[in-house]
């Protein structure tokens, strides 16, 4: 192929995921580098918009066909949220750079007040006024397992529901009544300029967000020097440190996208790298945390030792009970039709 030819990008369709697409395009050809070609491409997370995603495979629903395009060569580049990718990618594709990082915490949105400003919602400013807004047994929309469990240890009577679509969707939802409150990430908001919606950020002690959540990665074939060299000048070396530390982690848990896991890592001074990560049961009647600090350039050791650490202490058993539990209920769940 020639060096001058356009890459060809592919993503979902999803308005969220044109703009990590258009985003990453535009910082290419601005460093110097080839047009790119969007190419949509539908997957299976968003043909079974109606199904929990612990019922029919996980997040990893929404990269697959993707990856498949990838190490088909329908196309040279694949733009995902991090957060939704394996552990362990496919032989032969791998992360071959990342965005700066967007505000990775989890924020909770309240619905509008009556006759507010459509662009903006209802504010609190802490956990004791975020309590009080939503009463003794709140019905919150996630989809989160990772989420419901963290949650339901700082609101006990809260009941959870399943909430699938775009953000415009899930807003709309909320604002007809169908939740007391949603939970999302807090840089999807922010990137489609919906950021005054959030209500309140969820600090890490309370709610550990996902491992990678925030981040944009771009992810090549293994062996495609041409597309490595075009992504290489885009990537954001502190972002890429703690995706690295964080999916060591989850790797070395053997953890999947619907397990409750929750890590997140955090610049601590120059060349410094600070891990904090939760293993948490479904019910959220037990936890295991760990944290501890180590050099960037290290980041995939440190997330392994976090990870050594919370199997030293239990994690283990929590996670073998949520994959028996993942495992039973996509048994009893329909066979999806496309």
């Amino acid at each position: 192929m020639p060096v001058t030819a356009p890459i060809r990008l592919g993503t979902r369709g999803s308005q969220l995921a044109l703009y990590q697409a258009t985003t990453v395009a535009g910082l290419i050809v601005r460093a110097g580098g080839p047009e790119c070609e969007i190419v949509i491409i539908k997957t299976s997370g968003d043909r079974l918009q109606d199904a929990p995603l612990s019922e029919v495979g996980g997040k990893r629903l929404f990269v697959k066909e993707i990856e498949d395009a990838l190490l088909g060569h329908t196309i040279d580049l694949a733009v995902h949220s991090s957060k939704d990718m394996p552990a362990v990618l496919p032989d032969g594709l791998s992360i071959a750079g990342v965005l700066p990082r967007e505000d990775p915490h989890d924020a909770v949105v309240l619905p509008e007040r009556a006759g507010s400003d459509a662009a903006a919602g209802m504010t609190v400013s802490g956990i004791p006024e975020l309590l009080a807004a939503l009463g003794d047994t709140p019905a919150i929309g996630t989809s989160s397992v990772r989420r419901v469990a963290q949650l339901t240890r700082l609101i006990a009577g809260a009941r959870f529901g399943p909430i699938r679509g775009n953000l415009d969707t899930r807003l709309r939802k909320l604002d007809a009544g169908d939740h007391d409150a949603i939970v999302l990430a807090a840089a999807g908001l922010r990137r489609l300029g919906l950021g005054s919606r959030i209500s309140m950020l969820l600090p890490a002690a309370v709610c550990v967000p996902a491992p990678g959540q925030g981040i944009i990665a771009a992810e090549i074939r293994t062996d495609d020097d041409r597309v490595r060299a075009a992504v290489g000048p885009i990537t954001d070396g502190s972002a890429w440190a703690a995706l690295s530390a964080e999916r060591a982690l989850v790797e070395a848990l053997g953890g999947g996208c619907q397990t409750p896991v929750g890590a997140l890592a955090t610049a601590k001074g120059p060349g410094l790298l600070e891990l904090t990560a939760v293993v948490i049961a479904l019910d959220g009647g037990r936890e295991v945390r760990s944290s501890a600090s180590g050099p960037a350039a290290e980041a995939a050791g440190l997330g392994r030792r976090v990870a050594a650490d919370l199997l030293a202490h239990g994690a283990g058993e929590i996670l073998e009970e949520a994959r028996r539990h993942e495992a039973s209920r996509a048994t009893m769940a329909p066979t999806p039709e496309y």
